[in-house]
């Protein structure tokens, strides 16, 4: 009599969640395709200022105000320089605001918010507090109010990690630090849960301490939210970037979509339609990549959307 054991081969292998996520991600064609356009913009953000490091410094007023042909595809602006560079341009200034703007904002929101729903008490009335005091201020008040307290200022003056705040690295940072408080007071509710499960009660039980429960049990539980408003994020950061830009306060160094479409919103008078619609049309794209992208993130990593 022989006996056989089938059941280990027919148990269907479990998924994480991250595994699963990835797996209906890659099945559906929106999420794909939006994360394609993001990724051509990120290419773009990496390799058009170093492709085009002498853009600028000469003009050739014998080509200015040329429409779109064979030579020029988004045709020429004021100044005779190409409005296709000044477009590409654009995008490595929006990505890389909306990449550093968001490194700075989400580490800042996960950890005031996992402080505050981990202790509660004093630390939780404190940070709860802050925030409550900075969200009563208007955002694009307190961005600009950060920007002008940038100007002629140098981080770290002296040493090698200088950072001049009056380029883009005022820019991001200022976004940075007015974008923390929602990943915040997300944050802090899912840890305030997280932190009266049983398992979470039997590692403190167990004598771990209050860092070993935190960067254990609590801070892998949240990092989907990490992740999801990262890309959220993007969307806010390059609107804010965009917004700036347009008011001459953003990024003056290099051309910006903002300063394109406040540069070209007096051609369309006189028929100059193509620098305008240009970052219209690039600012449109991404921002609908990214919202679209991060809906689809959001109900991947959803559990309770998981089918089979």
């Amino acid at each position: 009599m022989t006996t056989t054991h089938h059941s280990a081969a027919i148990a269907p292998s479990g998924r994480s969640l991250w595994s699963d996520a990835l797996r209906r991600l890659s099945r559906d064609r929106v999420a794909v395709t939006c994360f394609a356009v993001i990724a051509v913009y990120a290419a773009i953000a990496l390799f058009a200022r170093p492709l085009l490091s002498g853009w600028g410094t000469s003009f050739d007023y014998s080509k200015r105000n040329l429409a779109p042909c064979w030579q020029y595809l988004l045709g020429t602006d004021a100044l005779g320089r190409s409005v296709l560079h000044k477009t590409l341009l654009g995008a490595h200034v929006s990505m890389t605001v909306g990449f550093m703007a968001n490194l700075v904002a989400i580490p800042l929101g996960i950890i005031l918010g996992a402080l505050a729903g981990y202790f509660g008490r004093r630390t939780d009335d404190l940070i709860v507090w802050f925030y409550t005091t900075l969200a009563s201020v208007p955002g694009i008040i307190l961005l600009i109010a950060l920007k002008f307290a940038f100007e002629n200022r140098v981080l770290f003056e002296g040493t090698w990690f200088a950072v001049d705040l009056s380029g883009m690295a005022g820019v991001y940072l200022a976004l940075g630090v007015i974008s923390w408080i929602g990943t915040c007071r997300l944050v802090r509710a899912e840890t305030m849960k997280l932190k009266e499960l049983d398992y979470v009660m039997a590692a403190k039980a167990c004598g771990r301490s209050a860092a070993g429960v935190m960067f254990r049990h609590i801070l892998p539980n949240i990092l989907h939210i990490a992740i999801i408003n990262f890309s959220l994020g993007f969307v806010g950061a390059i609107g804010a970037e965009v917004t700036l830009s347009f008011l001459n306060l953003g990024v003056q160094e290099l051309p910006s979509w903002g300063k394109m479409i406040n540069e070209a919103r007096m051609d369309l008078v006189v028929g100059r339609w193509w620098e305008l619609m240009s970052a219209v049309c690039a600012t449109f794209i991404i921002v609908l990549a990214w919202n679209l992208f991060g809906d689809r993130l959001r109900d991947a990593l959803d559990p309770k959307l998981k089918n089979g």
